[in-house]
Protein backbone atom coordinates (compact mmCIF):
# COMPACT_ATOMS: atom_id res chain seq x y z
CA UNK A 1 0.00 0.00 0.00
CA UNK A 2 1.44 3.48 -0.76
CA UNK A 3 1.74 6.00 2.13
CA UNK A 4 1.87 9.79 1.98
CA UNK A 5 5.40 9.60 0.81
CA UNK A 6 4.55 8.69 -2.35
CA UNK A 7 2.34 10.97 -2.85
CA UNK A 8 4.94 13.74 -2.03
CA UNK A 9 7.36 11.94 -3.95
CA UNK A 10 4.83 11.82 -7.04
CA UNK A 11 3.92 15.74 -6.92
CA UNK A 12 7.61 16.83 -7.11
CA UNK A 13 7.26 14.58 -9.93
CA UNK A 14 4.57 15.55 -11.79
CA UNK A 15 3.88 19.54 -10.73
CA UNK A 16 5.29 21.10 -13.48
CA UNK A 17 3.10 18.83 -15.91
CA UNK A 18 -0.22 19.81 -14.41
CA UNK A 19 -2.49 22.75 -13.64
CA UNK A 20 -2.83 23.56 -10.27
CA UNK A 21 -6.57 23.94 -10.21
CA UNK A 22 -8.40 26.23 -8.32
CA UNK A 23 -10.56 25.94 -5.06
CA UNK A 24 -13.44 27.92 -5.39
CA UNK A 25 -15.74 28.87 -2.39
CA UNK A 26 -19.36 28.73 -3.81
CA UNK A 27 -21.81 31.18 -2.04
CA UNK A 28 -24.72 30.33 -3.93
CA UNK A 29 -24.61 26.27 -3.34
CA UNK A 30 -23.18 27.22 0.41
CA UNK A 31 -26.11 28.92 1.23
CA UNK A 32 -28.55 26.12 -0.57
CA UNK A 33 -26.71 23.27 1.39
CA UNK A 34 -26.50 25.18 4.83
CA UNK A 35 -22.59 24.67 4.70
CA UNK A 36 -19.47 26.47 3.65
CA UNK A 37 -18.78 24.68 -0.09
CA UNK A 38 -15.82 24.83 -2.02
CA UNK A 39 -15.21 23.18 -5.28
CA UNK A 40 -12.03 21.39 -6.45
CA UNK A 41 -12.09 21.91 -9.51
CA UNK A 42 -10.46 19.30 -11.70
CA UNK A 43 -12.64 19.78 -14.67
CA UNK A 44 -10.36 22.61 -15.61
CA UNK A 45 -7.34 20.53 -15.67
CA UNK A 46 -5.07 18.97 -18.68
CA UNK A 47 -7.28 16.54 -20.78
CA UNK A 48 -10.48 17.98 -18.73
CA UNK A 49 -9.94 15.51 -15.83
CA UNK A 50 -7.66 14.04 -12.76
CA UNK A 51 -6.29 11.45 -14.86
CA UNK A 52 -3.84 13.32 -16.06
CA UNK A 53 -2.34 12.86 -12.28
CA UNK A 54 -1.86 9.25 -12.53
CA UNK A 55 -1.29 8.61 -15.81
CA UNK A 56 1.76 11.44 -15.75
CA UNK A 57 3.03 9.74 -12.65
CA UNK A 58 2.90 6.18 -14.09
CA UNK A 59 3.96 7.17 -17.22
CA UNK A 60 7.01 8.96 -16.57
CA UNK A 61 8.61 6.70 -13.98
CA UNK A 62 8.83 4.40 -17.19
CA UNK A 63 12.45 3.19 -18.06
CA UNK A 64 13.29 3.86 -21.48
CA UNK A 65 12.98 0.49 -22.78
CA UNK A 66 9.50 0.39 -21.26
CA UNK A 67 8.84 3.33 -23.47
CA UNK A 68 10.41 1.87 -26.32
CA UNK A 69 7.61 -1.19 -26.41
CA UNK A 70 4.94 1.76 -25.83
CA UNK A 71 1.53 2.29 -23.62
CA UNK A 72 -2.06 0.63 -23.88
CA UNK A 73 -4.89 1.62 -21.63
CA UNK A 74 -8.33 0.56 -21.47
CA UNK A 75 -11.05 3.66 -20.29
CA UNK A 76 -14.36 5.35 -20.75
CA UNK A 77 -12.63 8.41 -21.87
CA UNK A 78 -10.67 10.39 -19.05
CA UNK A 79 -8.28 8.03 -18.82
CA UNK A 80 -7.42 7.43 -21.81
CA UNK A 81 -7.10 11.28 -22.46
CA UNK A 82 -4.50 11.51 -19.49
CA UNK A 83 -2.52 8.64 -21.17
CA UNK A 84 -2.52 9.66 -24.71
CA UNK A 85 -1.75 13.04 -23.60
CA UNK A 86 1.88 12.61 -21.72
CA UNK A 87 2.67 9.78 -24.00
CA UNK A 88 2.46 12.33 -26.95
CA UNK A 89 4.81 14.79 -24.67
CA UNK A 90 7.07 11.78 -24.27
CA UNK A 91 7.21 10.45 -27.72
CA UNK A 92 5.64 7.43 -26.74
CA UNK A 93 3.37 5.55 -28.49
CA UNK A 94 -0.30 5.09 -27.12
CA UNK A 95 -3.15 2.63 -27.61
CA UNK A 96 -6.26 3.44 -25.90
CA UNK A 97 -9.45 0.79 -25.67
CA UNK A 98 -12.80 2.50 -24.99
CA UNK A 99 -16.26 1.40 -25.27
CA UNK A 100 -18.57 1.53 -27.61
CA UNK A 101 -20.75 4.26 -26.15
CA UNK A 102 -18.07 6.32 -24.99
CA UNK A 103 -19.08 9.97 -25.50
CA UNK A 104 -17.68 11.07 -29.35
CA UNK A 105 -15.91 14.01 -27.62
CA UNK A 106 -13.58 11.92 -25.38
CA UNK A 107 -12.95 9.63 -28.54
CA UNK A 108 -11.67 12.52 -30.40
CA UNK A 109 -9.81 13.92 -27.96
CA UNK A 110 -8.28 10.94 -27.24
CA UNK A 111 -7.53 10.73 -31.38
CA UNK A 112 -6.21 14.81 -30.88
CA UNK A 113 -3.10 13.59 -28.89
CA UNK A 114 -1.51 11.56 -31.46
CA UNK A 115 -3.11 8.06 -29.75
CA UNK A 116 -4.62 5.29 -31.45
CA UNK A 117 -7.98 4.26 -30.48
CA UNK A 118 -9.93 0.80 -30.57
CA UNK A 119 -13.11 1.18 -30.10
CA UNK A 120 -14.40 -2.72 -28.50
CA UNK A 121 -17.22 -3.95 -26.02
CA UNK A 122 -20.59 -1.99 -24.80
CA UNK A 123 -18.92 -1.28 -21.56
CA UNK A 124 -15.09 -0.61 -19.72
CA UNK A 125 -14.70 -4.48 -18.81
CA UNK A 126 -14.78 -5.48 -22.17
CA UNK A 127 -12.91 -2.72 -23.25
CA UNK A 128 -10.43 -3.47 -20.45
CA UNK A 129 -10.32 -7.40 -21.35
CA UNK A 130 -9.37 -6.01 -24.76
CA UNK A 131 -6.65 -4.14 -23.83
CA UNK A 132 -4.95 -6.66 -21.68
CA UNK A 133 -5.18 -9.07 -24.78
CA UNK A 134 -3.62 -6.57 -27.20
CA UNK A 135 -1.29 -5.90 -24.61
CA UNK A 136 0.01 -9.52 -24.40
CA UNK A 137 0.20 -10.11 -27.62
CA UNK A 138 2.44 -6.63 -28.74
CA UNK A 139 4.75 -6.55 -25.37
CA UNK A 140 3.39 -3.17 -24.47
CA UNK A 141 2.90 -1.71 -21.21
CA UNK A 142 -0.46 -1.44 -19.75
CA UNK A 143 -1.21 1.39 -17.73
CA UNK A 144 -4.46 0.84 -15.32
CA UNK A 145 -6.60 3.36 -14.61
CA UNK A 146 -6.60 2.92 -10.97
CA UNK A 147 -5.44 -0.72 -9.93
CA UNK A 148 -1.86 0.71 -9.46
CA UNK A 149 0.52 2.29 -7.12
CA UNK A 150 1.58 5.08 -9.34
CA UNK A 151 -1.75 6.05 -10.53
CA UNK A 152 -3.23 6.44 -7.00
CA UNK A 153 0.20 8.16 -6.08
CA UNK A 154 -0.71 10.24 -8.93
CA UNK A 155 -4.12 10.87 -8.63
CA UNK A 156 -3.65 11.62 -4.14
CA UNK A 157 -1.86 14.87 -5.31
CA UNK A 158 -5.01 16.41 -4.88
CA UNK A 159 -4.93 16.09 -1.48
CA UNK A 160 -1.81 17.88 -1.15
CA UNK A 161 -3.01 21.15 -3.05
CA UNK A 162 -6.56 20.64 -0.77
CA UNK A 163 -3.94 20.97 2.26
CA UNK A 164 -1.92 24.19 0.92
CA UNK A 165 -5.50 25.62 -0.14
CA UNK A 166 -7.86 25.65 2.43
CA UNK A 167 -7.21 24.90 6.38
CA UNK A 168 -9.04 22.89 8.69
CA UNK A 169 -12.01 21.59 6.48
CA UNK A 170 -14.21 18.56 7.74
CA UNK A 171 -15.48 16.79 4.74
CA UNK A 172 -14.77 15.57 1.46
CA UNK A 173 -16.73 14.61 -1.50
CA UNK A 174 -15.20 12.55 -3.71
CA UNK A 175 -16.48 10.41 -6.85
CA UNK A 176 -15.91 6.49 -7.02
CA UNK A 177 -15.60 4.65 -10.14
CA UNK A 178 -12.61 2.44 -9.65
CA UNK A 179 -11.47 4.05 -6.75
CA UNK A 180 -8.05 4.94 -7.78
CA UNK A 181 -9.08 9.03 -6.38
CA UNK A 182 -10.70 8.37 -2.95
CA UNK A 183 -7.71 5.91 -2.42
CA UNK A 184 -5.11 8.50 -3.33
CA UNK A 185 -6.92 11.52 -1.55
CA UNK A 186 -7.85 9.39 1.51
CA UNK A 187 -3.92 8.49 1.97
CA UNK A 188 -2.42 11.72 2.29
CA UNK A 189 -5.53 13.27 4.12
CA UNK A 190 -5.43 10.84 6.97
CA UNK A 191 -2.23 11.63 7.80
CA UNK A 192 -1.99 15.34 7.33
CA UNK A 193 -6.02 15.92 8.25
CA UNK A 194 -6.97 12.84 10.07
CA UNK A 195 -10.07 14.71 11.35
CA UNK A 196 -11.45 15.28 7.97
CA UNK A 197 -14.28 12.86 6.69
CA UNK A 198 -13.92 11.44 3.31
CA UNK A 199 -16.55 10.53 2.00
CA UNK A 200 -16.97 8.12 -1.20
CA UNK A 201 -19.76 8.86 -4.11
CA UNK A 202 -21.66 6.38 -6.29
CA UNK A 203 -24.36 6.29 -8.49
CA UNK A 204 -27.50 4.30 -7.59
CA UNK A 205 -26.62 2.45 -11.46
CA UNK A 206 -23.59 0.84 -10.67
CA UNK A 207 -22.98 0.59 -6.76
CA UNK A 208 -20.61 -1.96 -6.91
CA UNK A 209 -17.97 -0.55 -4.62
CA UNK A 210 -20.45 1.07 -2.34
CA UNK A 211 -22.19 -2.84 -1.67
CA UNK A 212 -18.66 -4.23 -0.97
CA UNK A 213 -17.88 -1.59 1.47
CA UNK A 214 -21.29 -1.33 3.40
CA UNK A 215 -20.38 -5.24 3.78
CA UNK A 216 -18.63 -3.82 6.75
CA UNK A 217 -15.55 -6.27 6.56
CA UNK A 218 -12.11 -6.39 5.29
CA UNK A 219 -12.00 -8.24 1.76
CA UNK A 220 -9.28 -8.47 -1.08
CA UNK A 221 -11.33 -10.77 -3.30
CA UNK A 222 -12.50 -9.46 -7.00
CA UNK A 223 -16.06 -8.50 -6.75
CA UNK A 224 -18.05 -8.34 -9.76
CA UNK A 225 -22.07 -7.21 -9.79
CA UNK A 226 -24.61 -9.77 -10.46
CA UNK A 227 -26.24 -7.65 -12.91
CA UNK A 228 -22.64 -7.44 -14.71
CA UNK A 229 -24.06 -8.63 -17.65
CA UNK A 230 -26.58 -6.26 -17.95
CA UNK A 231 -25.23 -3.36 -16.43
CA UNK A 232 -27.62 -0.01 -16.14
CA UNK A 233 -26.96 3.06 -18.61
CA UNK A 234 -25.61 6.06 -16.39
CA UNK A 235 -25.26 9.95 -17.80
CA UNK A 236 -22.37 9.44 -15.11
CA UNK A 237 -20.40 6.72 -17.09
CA UNK A 238 -16.79 7.27 -15.96
CA UNK A 239 -17.66 5.57 -12.46
CA UNK A 240 -19.97 3.12 -13.88
CA UNK A 241 -17.16 0.36 -13.00
CA UNK A 242 -18.69 -2.98 -12.44
CA UNK A 243 -15.55 -5.11 -11.09
CA UNK A 244 -14.18 -3.84 -7.82
CA UNK A 245 -10.52 -3.62 -7.32
CA UNK A 246 -8.93 -5.66 -4.83
CA UNK A 247 -6.26 -3.14 -3.92
CA UNK A 248 -8.39 -0.36 -3.98
CA UNK A 249 -11.03 -1.66 -1.61
CA UNK A 250 -8.38 -2.59 0.88
CA UNK A 251 -7.79 0.88 1.42
CA UNK A 252 -10.78 2.35 0.77
CA UNK A 253 -12.31 0.02 3.81
CA UNK A 254 -9.56 0.66 6.14
CA UNK A 255 -9.18 4.76 5.77
CA UNK A 256 -12.83 6.27 3.79
CA UNK A 257 -15.58 7.27 6.69
CA UNK A 258 -18.78 6.48 4.02
CA UNK A 259 -19.72 5.75 0.70
CA UNK A 260 -23.09 7.21 -0.37
CA UNK A 261 -25.57 7.07 -3.53
CA UNK A 262 -27.14 9.23 -6.02
CA UNK A 263 -29.49 9.20 -8.43
CA UNK A 264 -29.35 10.11 -12.22
CA UNK A 265 -31.39 12.93 -11.49
CA UNK A 266 -29.88 13.51 -8.66
CA UNK A 267 -26.53 14.32 -10.97
CA UNK A 268 -28.61 15.53 -13.82
CA UNK A 269 -29.76 18.41 -11.35
CA UNK A 270 -26.11 18.99 -10.52
CA UNK A 271 -24.65 19.29 -13.96
CA UNK A 272 -27.69 21.99 -14.59
CA UNK A 273 -26.79 23.78 -11.31
CA UNK A 274 -23.16 24.08 -11.78
CA UNK A 275 -23.95 25.13 -15.20
CA UNK A 276 -26.38 27.98 -14.33
CA UNK A 277 -24.56 29.18 -11.04
CA UNK A 278 -21.27 28.64 -11.23
CA UNK A 279 -20.93 29.00 -14.44
CA UNK A 280 -19.08 25.88 -15.22
CA UNK A 281 -19.62 22.50 -17.29
CA UNK A 282 -18.79 19.22 -15.29
CA UNK A 283 -19.41 15.92 -16.58
CA UNK A 284 -21.73 12.84 -14.88
CA UNK A 285 -19.01 11.50 -13.02
CA UNK A 286 -17.77 14.77 -11.92
CA UNK A 287 -20.85 16.03 -11.00
CA UNK A 288 -21.72 12.77 -9.00
CA UNK A 289 -20.15 14.59 -5.57
CA UNK A 290 -22.05 17.52 -6.11
CA UNK A 291 -24.81 15.65 -6.34
CA UNK A 292 -24.13 14.08 -2.81
CA UNK A 293 -23.86 17.90 -1.60
CA UNK A 294 -27.06 19.01 -2.57
CA UNK A 295 -28.58 15.93 -1.20
CA UNK A 296 -27.54 16.44 2.43
CA UNK A 297 -24.13 14.78 2.50
CA UNK A 298 -22.12 18.29 3.68
CA UNK A 299 -20.23 18.35 7.51
CA UNK A 300 -19.04 21.71 7.85
CA UNK A 301 -16.46 23.09 5.87
CA UNK A 302 -16.57 20.85 3.02
CA UNK A 303 -14.83 20.15 0.14
CA UNK A 304 -16.85 18.81 -3.34
CA UNK A 305 -14.12 17.22 -6.07
CA UNK A 306 -15.27 17.91 -9.66
CA UNK A 307 -13.66 15.42 -11.18
CA UNK A 308 -14.17 16.01 -14.74
CA UNK A 309 -15.50 17.97 -18.05
CA UNK A 310 -15.68 15.81 -20.24
CA UNK A 311 -19.10 15.85 -21.59
CA UNK A 312 -20.21 15.16 -24.75
CA UNK A 313 -22.73 18.37 -25.85
CA UNK A 314 -25.22 15.93 -27.44
CA UNK A 315 -25.67 14.87 -24.17
CA UNK A 316 -25.73 18.16 -22.29
CA UNK A 317 -29.51 18.64 -24.00
CA UNK A 318 -30.58 15.39 -22.54
CA UNK A 319 -29.32 16.19 -19.38
CA UNK A 320 -30.33 19.37 -18.94
CA UNK A 321 -33.96 18.47 -20.28
CA UNK A 322 -33.94 15.93 -17.33
CA UNK A 323 -32.64 18.50 -14.72
CA UNK A 324 -35.34 20.59 -15.64
CA UNK A 325 -37.94 18.09 -15.09
CA UNK A 326 -36.08 16.87 -11.77
CA UNK A 327 -36.55 20.81 -10.38
CA UNK A 328 -40.52 21.30 -12.24
CA UNK A 329 -39.16 23.29 -14.51
CA UNK A 330 -40.56 21.52 -17.29
CA UNK A 331 -43.37 19.43 -17.87
CA UNK A 332 -44.25 16.99 -20.70
CA UNK A 333 -47.76 16.03 -20.81
CA UNK A 334 -50.11 15.01 -23.38
CA UNK A 335 -53.77 15.57 -23.67
CA UNK A 336 -56.85 13.96 -25.42
CA UNK A 337 -58.24 16.12 -27.91
CA UNK A 338 -61.20 16.12 -30.20
CA UNK A 339 -59.23 15.99 -34.16
CA UNK A 340 -61.21 19.33 -34.88
CA UNK A 341 -60.95 23.19 -35.99
CA UNK A 342 -60.43 24.86 -32.36
CA UNK A 343 -59.44 22.24 -30.15
CA UNK A 344 -55.59 22.98 -30.07
CA UNK A 345 -56.90 27.05 -29.91
CA UNK A 346 -59.05 25.77 -26.22
CA UNK A 347 -56.57 23.75 -25.33
CA UNK A 348 -53.58 26.84 -25.36
CA UNK A 349 -56.73 29.16 -23.97
CA UNK A 350 -56.25 26.88 -20.86
CA UNK A 351 -52.60 26.89 -21.08
CA UNK A 352 -52.41 30.77 -21.27
CA UNK A 353 -54.19 31.20 -18.07
CA UNK A 354 -51.97 29.72 -15.64
CA UNK A 355 -49.03 31.02 -17.48
CA UNK A 356 -47.75 27.52 -18.59
CA UNK A 357 -44.97 27.91 -21.69
CA UNK A 358 -45.23 26.11 -24.56
CA UNK A 359 -41.79 24.97 -25.77
CA UNK A 360 -42.51 21.97 -28.15
CA UNK A 361 -46.05 21.01 -29.28
CA UNK A 362 -47.35 17.75 -31.72
CA UNK A 363 -50.10 15.45 -32.74
CA UNK A 364 -49.96 11.93 -32.44
CA UNK A 365 -52.98 10.42 -33.92
CA UNK A 366 -52.17 7.01 -34.03
CA UNK A 367 -51.69 6.98 -30.11
CA UNK A 368 -52.97 3.23 -28.66
CA UNK A 369 -55.93 4.51 -26.71
CA UNK A 370 -57.72 6.87 -28.81
CA UNK A 371 -61.41 6.57 -30.01
CA UNK A 372 -62.33 7.59 -33.66
CA UNK A 373 -61.81 11.64 -34.56
CA UNK A 374 -59.65 11.84 -31.44
CA UNK A 375 -56.25 12.63 -31.87
CA UNK A 376 -53.45 12.91 -28.66
CA UNK A 377 -51.06 16.33 -28.15
CA UNK A 378 -48.14 15.75 -26.72
CA UNK A 379 -46.66 19.29 -24.91
CA UNK A 380 -43.53 20.47 -23.40
CA UNK A 381 -43.97 23.11 -20.94
CA UNK A 382 -41.60 26.06 -19.33
CA UNK A 383 -42.79 25.61 -15.61
CA UNK A 384 -41.98 27.40 -12.45
CA UNK A 385 -41.73 24.58 -10.15
CA UNK A 386 -44.21 21.69 -8.53
CA UNK A 387 -46.72 24.01 -7.31
CA UNK A 388 -46.98 25.36 -10.99
CA UNK A 389 -47.39 22.45 -12.23
CA UNK A 390 -50.22 21.33 -10.03
CA UNK A 391 -51.83 24.33 -11.19
CA UNK A 392 -51.85 23.51 -14.27
CA UNK A 393 -53.22 20.03 -14.38
CA UNK A 394 -55.77 21.14 -12.04
CA UNK A 395 -56.66 23.80 -14.99
CA UNK A 396 -56.47 20.79 -17.38
CA UNK A 397 -58.87 18.78 -15.15
CA UNK A 398 -61.44 21.81 -14.38
CA UNK A 399 -61.76 21.81 -17.81
CA UNK A 400 -62.54 17.93 -18.48
CA UNK A 401 -59.30 17.24 -20.07
CA UNK A 402 -57.63 13.75 -19.91
CA UNK A 403 -53.82 14.60 -19.36
CA UNK A 404 -50.70 12.16 -18.59
CA UNK A 405 -47.56 13.36 -17.58
CA UNK A 406 -44.69 12.03 -19.56
CA UNK A 407 -41.52 10.91 -18.40
CA UNK A 408 -38.37 9.63 -19.99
Amino acid sequence: MINLRDIKEAYELIKDQLVRTPLKETRHFSKMVGSPLYLKMENLQHTGSFKIRGATNRIMKLSKQEQVRGVVAASAGNHAQGVASIAHRMEIKATIFMPEPTPYVKVIATKGFGARVVLQGSNYDEAYHGAKKFCEEEKCIFVHPYEDDDIIAGQGTIALELIEDLQGFDRVLVPIGGGGLISGIVIALKELSPKTQVIGVQTQACPSMYEMFKREEISTSLYTRNDADNPKGSIAEGITVKKVSPKNLEIIQKYVDDIVLVSEEEIAQAILLLMERSKTVVEGAGAASMAAALKGYVKGKTVVVLSGGNIDVTMISKIIERGLAHEGRLLRVSVKLPDKPGSLHALTEVLFKVSANILQIEHDRLAKGLAFGETDVILALETKGQEHIEQILAALKNKEYHSVILTG
